[in-house]
């Protein structure tokens, strides 16, 4: 299984185009970065998660995904109370105590609200990012960044490297059978120690593997004369249908929205004490 690829199946979400999902990614994003609208961000994150439920992707293919989300969530949040455990209460301008754990750090209404519209933040943004990557096959990938007005070169190489994970977790998966079948233990049973220099060993015939497969990518683009033409057209390219229309006019509308509650707020905060 990888832990990040294309994911082929059939729902409404594959049927829209690349450059359609791309803009609306972006534009959730760059909404959802305008404002710190407890309400708006909520509004994002359903619409997010009915967005990744039309997908049809299950939760078990990107488990692991959503447990490194989860690990850096709390490793963020951790990280904002011990270096400013009153931001809350600089940025909503009251101060409401619930407890106190030592001489400078102590729990506030406001601290907790500010973290969890941080965390809202990621969870507008991720489930989108998520539905985009998984639903978009890199070939037309490449063919929406190019639509975007990205030099089709850039494109290309952000194409290949979005082949390129799932090859490289599968390759690592087969020279971790291989060292495991000469007896080198990297299974949780084994110590960490040993697991660390198991992983080592897998590490660099990986690496010297790849340098391979980049170089043979690299002589059949050459022989092909990728790059000679100032521009180039795309087997993978889709004209915009009713629903890519759609949905990037909702997409512009929830950009607006969030500008709205700039002025509805008075700033970006949403203020309830």
């Amino acid at each position: 299984m990888t832990v990040f690829g294309y994911i082929d199946k059939k729902s409404p979400i594959h049927t829209l185009t690349g450059a359609t999902k791309l803009i609306m990614t972006l534009l959730l994003s760059i909404a959802s970065m305008i404002t710190y609208d407890t309400r708006f961000l909520a509004a994002v994150i359903i619409t997010s998660c009915v967005l990744f439920a039309l997908s049809r992707v299950s939760l078990g293919e990107i488990k692991i995904i959503l447990s490194l989300i989860v690990v850096f969530l709390l490793i963020n949040n951790i990280i904002i109370f011990l270096f400013s455990p009153d931001q809350g209460t600089l940025v909503y301008g009251t101060r409401h105590e619930l407890f106190r754990i030592a001489e400078r750090y102590s729990v506030t209404q406001e601290q907790l609200f500010y973290q969890i519209n941080v965390t809202l933040k990621y969870f507008a943004i991720v489930p989108a990012a998520i539905v985009f990557f998984l639903t978009t096959e890199p070939g037309e990938f490449a063919a929406s960044l190019n639509t975007l007005k990205v030099n089709y070169k850039a494109a290309y190489a952000v194409s290949l490297a979005m082949r390129y994970i799932p090859e490289v977790q599968r390759s690592y998966h087969e020279i971790s059978q291989a060292q495991q079948a000469r007896g080198i233990d990297i299974s949780k049973k084994a110590p960490l120690k040993k697991r660390m220099a198991g992983a080592v060993a897998i590490v660099f015939p990986l690496v010297f593997s790849s340098m391979d497969k980049i170089q043979t990518v690299a002589n059949a683009l050459e022989l092909r004369g990728f790059g000679h033409e100032k521009t180039r057209s795309w087997y993978a390219h889709r004209r915009f249908k009713v629903g890519d229309i759609a949905v990037i006019v909702l997409s512009v509308a929830a950009v607006a929205w969030s500008v709205i509650t700039l002025a509805i707020n008075g700033g970006r905060f949403y203020n309830p004490f």
